[in-house]
């Protein structure tokens, strides 16, 4: 056999081999879903097993650090093949601007920075509403101040949060005195700040909520103007990404469940609830038992009503100018979980 016709002979074997090779693997692949739910699962570049991983994020005053608290989200998540990855934040904005940035796909916030949000075209959507807190939250004042009704605060510096519950609570309470937002001296600034500021004389005013509220009406010897009652419900709401919400409706079901479960403990557990906000809010025992005695945690089922409340918080945030345009709030609520009525 010549060196030409050998070389031919060993090409065309190696081909057929090449051939066999590709037909058995197209066979292996085709046999289920195995090989292929591994591959989808599996790190390309380390060869290691991806974990499934759900980040939420929470401000340390908020509800969703109570479930952190206690574990038990990530015992009902892991048999699901979860873990739970937690992200804090100071604010509400700073929130809704990472569940923008995809990185974190789930979160609570007080009522107005989902509209900020939406107005910005933020990808989300409402998926639970949190019970009403007006109670703990409102406007405070020093205790010799001589301001004495809502109508006295004409004029007056007052500090809260630009773009929070406490934002509207505000604008509210000066529209039922018949004030003009004009009137008055905004102070944008955020929980920490405005303590100090309220405390050295330099704000007149403070629109905060609990536990801040509580604090600061037994330590900073501040008095409760004005609490929600009446001008807003000032609710908790609970947000997802949109797509992910899209792929992972069962996964938002059982974090739901697990919320409830945690609000129903805290409702049932004061002492233990402030024990063990304590240490991360650095207050006070006695301070975070008047803020739990005034409140009740827990999870309301998205309404119309509620629905129609946060429609008229962007509605007056667009007629203050605060936000660029209209808005509709029933856009970005998750229509399968709202109460069929």
């Amino acid at each position: 056999m010549s060196g030409k016709k050998g070389n031919s002979l060993f090409m065309y074997i190696v081909s057929l081999l090449l051939a066999a090779g590709l037909i058995l693997t197209g066979c292996a692949s085709g046999n289920g879903s195995t090989t292929e739910i591994k591959t989808t699962n599996t790190d390309k570049q380390s060869g290691k097993q991806k974990e499934n991983v759900v980040k939420i994020g929470y401000q340390k005053n908020g509800p969703l650090v109570i479930l952190k608290g206690l574990g038990t989200l990530e015992k009902r998540l892991e048999p699901e093949g979860y873990k739970v990855e937690w992200k804090e934040f100071t604010s509400g904005p700073a929130l809704m601007e990472a569940l923008n940035g995809g990185s974190i796909n789930f979160g609570r916030t007080g009522d107005s920075p989902p509209i900020f949000a939406q107005a910005a075209n933020t990808p989300f959507v409402y998926v639970a509403a949190g019970k009403s807190k007006f109670k703990g939250s409102g406007i405070l004042v020093h205790k010799d101040s001589r301001i004495k009704s809502l109508a006295d605060l004409k004029g007056k510096k007052i500090g809260f949060a630009k773009g929070s519950s406490a934002h509207y609570l505000l604008v509210k309470g000066l529209e039922k005195a018949g004030i003009s937002y004009g009137d008055i001296q905004p102070s944008f600034l955020q929980p920490g700040d405005a303590r100090v500021a309220f405390e050295q004389g330099n704000i007149d005013a403070w629109a905060i909520w609990d536990p801040f509220t509580a604090d600061t009406e037994i330590h900073s010897n501040a008095r409760l103007l004005k609490d929600g009652e009446g001008l807003t419900t000032d609710r908790d709401f609970f947000l997802a990404n949109t797509e992910f919400e899209k792929n992972n409706s069962e996964l938002i079901d059982i974090m739901i469940d697990e919320i409830q479960k945690s609000a129903e403990w805290a409702n049932s557990h004061h002492d233990e609830l402030v024990a063990m906000l304590s240490p991360l809010l650095k207050i006070d025992e006695k301070s975070l038992l008047k803020s739990a005695q005034r409140r009740d945690y827990g999870l309301d089922q998205l309404t119309k009503q509620i629905i129609s409340e946060q429609q008229e918080i962007a509605d007056t945030y667009v007629e203050l100018g605060i936000i660029p345009k209209k808005i509709n709030v029933m856009d970005v609520v998750d229509q399968e979980r709202m109460a069929k009525e």
